[in-house]
């Protein structure tokens, strides 16, 4: 049992794990300051600035559980229970992807369209996972109508938490079902973050080893469910509409192929991320919205 001496104190706590977790972690420091705080539940500047606080023992223990958790190589934002996407609090649990910063070029871009297109209000958010993208999309534009899809239904129990946490309940439909196979829009907008890792690579990566496979299988060539998707997007995607599809940097010859094979006349463009590699697709659908 540990007691209640110098090396109970929060400060001692955070410069072993500091320590402990250098092989594991880029930002130790700020790993092991995170940590501590969801353990106290006081904010991480508090933390910082209150070394000499001590923890209980439960509290220790707590933490040297979730620090060998994180030494093991289990992701922090799954110890931690949320992330924070586009300046939101997003709840997360194993059953669903954690949120990149890259993805928050496809909100940038989403946003920007929907200022520009104010009677354009009904998206889809295909694959929707934790729901950070639809959730970041309803928060800004209150008049927005999103529709999102996920085959996952414990996913779809996280996107419901956060869409309660982080907009009005009414603007969000969530419908369990493949793509848009069940939905018949059409919506002037669609968001989709879709599975792009080819299956064959899928077992040599350690991301598979705790986030779910389902949010990841791309299929042969990682490309079936974009695929998929483009191949129905003439049913459901309204004339002047955009879709948007995140994808990995390898595909960015790939996509834009396969949808103007889909889309012929279609306004094609590929966006970089901040590093300098192909994240986004922009399809915007030849046409005038009917009245």
């Amino acid at each position: 049992m540990v007691t209640t001496t110098q090396t109970n104190k929060v400060g001692d706590w955070l410069a072993q794990a500091r320590q402990k977790l250098v092989r594991t972690s880029e930002n130790p420091s700020l790993e092991a300051q995170l940590l501590a705080a969801h353990i106290t539940g006081q904010p991480r500047a508090w933390i910082m600035a209150h070394p000499e606080t001590y923890l209980s023992p439960m509290q220790w223990g707590e933490l040297e559980k979730l620090l060998k958790q994180r030494q093991a190589g289990e992701p922090l934002p799954y110890l931690l229970g949320h992330w924070e996407f586009y300046g939101l609090d997003i709840v997360i649990t194993p059953a669903v992807l954690i949120p990149r910063p890259e993805t928050e070029l496809l909100v940038d871009v989403a946003l920007h369209w929907l200022s520009t297109n104010p009677g354009r209000r009904l998206a889809a958010d295909v694959g929707t996972g934790s729901g950070c993208i639809a959730v970041a999309l309803a928060h800004r534009i209150s008049d927005l109508n999103i529709i999102a899809t996920d085959l996952s239904y414990p996913a779809l129990i996280i996107a419901r938490q956060n869409a309660s946490k982080h907009s009005p309940g009414s603007q969000i439909l969530f419908v369990q079902c493949y793509l848009l196979q069940t939905c018949r829009g059409p919506f002037d907008l669609a968001c989709a973050n879709l599975p792009y890792i080819p299956t064959r690579t899928l077992s040599g990566l350690q991301v598979t080893q705790y986030e779910p496979r389902l949010a990841l299988d791309g299929g042969e060539g990682g490309l079936v469910l974009i695929q998929d998707l483009l191949q129905d997007a003439a049913r459901w995607l309204s004339p002047g509409g955009l879709l948007l599809l995140e994808i990995e940097a390898g595909h960015g010859e790939t996509v834009p192929a396969l949808a103007s094979s889909f889309f012929p006349g279609a306004e094609i463009q590929v966006t970089n991320d901040l590093a300098g590699k192909a994240r986004l697709v922009m399809i915007e659908r030849p046409g005038k919205p009917s009245k």
